[in-house]
């Protein structure tokens, strides 16, 4: 069993909307309406005043535009989207309560903002909208006590059965209607904004004065008074299909003069019935997405946004073709943008000297890219096009010719006996280019002097014989010598073992050669896996002409190149039958005609399936 509001077990009593302990929703005034007026001005305009204690609050675009909702204080202070800066969606504190601020997505959704609190506030608001394009309208609705209300936090701590103020019974209900037209003016731009009530159907209140004491209804006379359609009710939408109701007043049936419902009968009162009404379409409009973001970051970019025509009919907003926008300026779908200013080139010092004396050498100077913050970044920050040239060439004028020399080498060429010490002379010019020796002259320096370590009697060295032809006719290639230890004695030499020269440095007994460039040859990479393991496959390999220094050349004979492409294994193939390899379900099927045998999954469950199309599939490939 349940416990209703009243404490009472099995109790099916809830909490109305007024807070009252199984209430019909009277004990509290539903204070609604639609703000539907034309506005021109742009602007903040009033729309709504939210008094102190109200409830259950919903301020809502009747569908989405370009204007804005916003909330502020009696006493000035801002909430939401005030001093023209639009907030984000979220939870905002204000009047003693939360308000959630919500804003539907622009592109793909129809609905408008919206404020929600449950509150109670505790001072009075006032609700504006930022006007910047016809107002699609705005509902709002708030609870407020009743005249004759109790408390619900004294209902909460009345025990079961308890007199109320001494009272037992059932609290007076009330049934407050808002169906005053007032009017306020927009302390911000001075425009007149209006509000008015929405119209329930079955719901007309009366019209007797607050301050006239109800008379003694007089006995019904339904034979002299019957009910009147006198008009109907304001259209809910002014384009676009919207719906009205008719209204039915108690009438005098010979003068037709309006007088008190009691007069006619309630039981024959028609039913008002929803009527379409203003079924035109509204003007279209230009729908505005977000810009995207900056193509650059710094400098000059663009930017992008997407620009829709939109036309409203019976609460939905469709796109349609621009042409129906012509009416209208089209906003611009581009923006150049600027996000910060970029980096730029500096140059931090000057040339250096050139890095030679005399001919063409080089001078080096310090670029560095600087933010506009004044610090160094990485090159990539500044644009490498307009970069200046950190390094060039300088000329210091043609060198003096003549001759240069090395000092003579240290050691001797012979370890005994006559040999020959040398040094390297080249004729200079131009800093490092080299000249014929006639640049110079014909006196050029000797590039060895005689030198004599003693005599070589008993000494014992290495002895290289003459180097063997090239192993190659052309290209790189190796040729070889025998190398041995002698002793020399006088006139002879005699023959030891290579351990008797083991501290002396062993001359090469082999070496590269190079007699002639081979030219250009086909050179080729090891053939691929074959294709398919039997019924005929191919294998392929690559080939190409290099020349000498292994680059791409032309040079080679055709009718030499070898074989890119043969064929392999040309036996039947025998099929394997692996009992292991089984369909586990009796759809795979599908899974072969949906192509899920790529992964490992369905081609484990489906194994049969997938194996016979793979092998279908290998067997088209290579009659292919």
């Amino acid at each position: 069993q349940s416990i209703g509001c009243d404490d009472y077990l099995g109790s099916d009593k809830v909490i109305d909307k007024c807070g009252i302990c199984g209430g019909d929703n009277t004990a509290c005034k539903v204070v609604s309406g639609v703000f539907k007026h034309t506005l021109t001005n742009l602007g903040y305009h009033k729309i709504v005043e939210i008094p102190e204690g109200a409830t259950k609050i919903n301020i809502t675009e009747m569908s989405k535009s370009n204007n804005y909702l916003a909330l502020r204080s009696r006493s000035g202070r801002s909430i939401i989207n005030g001093n023209w800066a639009i907030d984000r969606p979220g939870r905002y504190e204000g009047g003693g309560t939360m308000f959630t601020y919500k804003r539907p997505n622009e592109i793909s959704s129809t609905a408008g903002e919206s404020f929600l609190a449950d509150g109670p506030t505790n001072e009075v608001l006032d609700v504006y909208m930022i006007h910047q394009q016809p107002n699609p309208g705005i509902h709002y609705e708030y609870i407020i006590p009743g005249d004759n209300v109790i408390s619900p936090q004294l209902l909460a701590h009345r025990r079961p059965g308890e007199p109320l103020n001494g009272q037992l019974g059932m609290l007076e209900s009330t049934n407050h209607e808002d169906e005053d037209l007032h009017r306020e003016t927009d302390t911000l731009t001075g425009q007149s904004a209006g509000t008015f009530p929405v119209i329930q159907p079955g719901r007309f209140p009366s019209h007797q004065p607050e301050n006239q004491v109800p008379a003694v209804q007089p006995p019904r006379q339904n034979r002299e008074h019957n009910w009147k359609q006198i008009g109907k009710t304001e259209c809910t939408a002014t384009c676009g299909k919207g719906s009205q109701y008719p209204v039915f007043h108690c009438v005098n049936r010979i003068t037709h003069e309006e007088v008190s419902e009691s007069y006619c009968d309630s039981s024959t009162k028609p039913i008002p019935e929803e009527e379409a009404c203003n079924l035109f379409p509204c003007p279209a409009f230009w729908d505005i997405g977000e810009w995207s973001e900056c193509s650059k970051t710094c400098g000059l970019g663009m930017q992008h946004r997407q620009i829709l025509c939109r036309q409203m009919y019976a609460n939905r907003t469709l796109t349609v073709q621009q042409y129906r926008c012509h009416h209208l300026e089209k906003p611009e779908t581009t923006s150049t943008c600027q996000l910060k200013i970029c980096s730029e080139w500096q140059i931090r010092t000057e040339w250096t000297s050139c890095s030679v004396p005399c001919g063409v050498g080089q001078r080096t100077r310090d670029v560095k890219c600087v933010s506009n913050l004044g610090d160094v970044v990485d090159d990539e920050e500044c644009n490498m096009k307009l970069r200046p040239n950190d390094i060039e060439n300088c000329d210091m004028g043609p060198c003096a010719k003549s001759w240069f020399l090395t000092a003579w080498s240290d050691r001797c060429s012979a370890e005994c006996g006559d040999g020959v010490r040398t040094r390297s002379v080249v004729c200079m010019t131009n800093h490092v280019s080299s000249l014929p020796l006639e640049g110079c002259g014909n006196n050029r320096p000797s590039e060895t002097t005689p030198c004599n370590n003693g005599p070589c009697a008993g000494k014992v060295e290495w002895f290289a014989g003459g180097w063997t032809q090239c192993s190659t006719e052309c290209g790189s290639g190796s040729q070889q010598r025998e190398v041995i230890c002698v002793r020399k004695t006088e006139g002879n030499f005699d023959v030891l073992n290579p351990y008797e020269c083991s501290y002396l440095e062993k001359p090469p007994s082999q070496q590269s050669c190079y007699l002639k460039p081979c030219g250009s040859k086909w050179f080729h990479t090891e053939w691929s896996t074959c294709s398919k393991s039997c019924e005929g496959g191919f294998r392929v390999r690559e080939v190409r002409c290099l020349s000498d220094d292994m680059t791409a050349s032309t040079q080679c004979d055709p009718q030499l190149k070898p074989e890119e492409k043969e064929p392999c294994n040309t036996h039947d193939c025998i099929p394997e039958i692996d009992e292991n390899c089984k369909d586990k379900y009796y759809n795979c099927n599908v899974v072969v005609q949906a192509r899920l045998c790529v992964y490992t999954y369905y081609k484990t469950a489906c194994c049969a399936s997938c194996t016979r199309v793979a092998n279908r599939q290998s067997g088209f490939l290579g009659r292919r």
